[in-house]
């Protein structure tokens, strides 16, 4: 069986893919959200980035020829903005960081 042939692959794909797409949407009224609004957020952005690591490493350990693609071509279409996967996940972390330490500021 392939990678993309699994029903469980499948469904955590969809899912991850449904919840970042309602995180970035309720991402563009941060500015809005109270003190413990924007906490919360960052909280489901670390929990969302930690799943995102998890799925993105099962591809990159996998042997099937299809998911091996997809981790070439996310480094493919990454290194046209002149980054890696991990300089990605490094960046998300930092901005979350900053996002904490402007909320310890208030």
């Amino acid at each position: 069986m392939g990678f993309f042939d699994s029903d469980i692959v499948q469904q955590e794909a969809k899912q991850l893919f449904e919840d970042y797409q309602a995180l970035i949407q309720l991402g563009n009224s941060y500015g809005k959200f109270d003190r413990e609004g924007k906490k919360l957020f960052i909280e489901q952005m670390e929990a969302m980035m930690d799943r995102y690591r998890v799925f993105m490493k099962r591809f990159e350990l996998s042997e099937d020829f299809m998911a091996q693609m997809t981790v070439e071509q996310l480094k493919t279409q990454l290194n046209q903005f002149g980054i890696t996967p991990q300089q990605m996940f490094d960046q998300m972390q930092m901005t979350l960081e900053r996002m904490k330490s402007e909320l310890e500021l208030y």
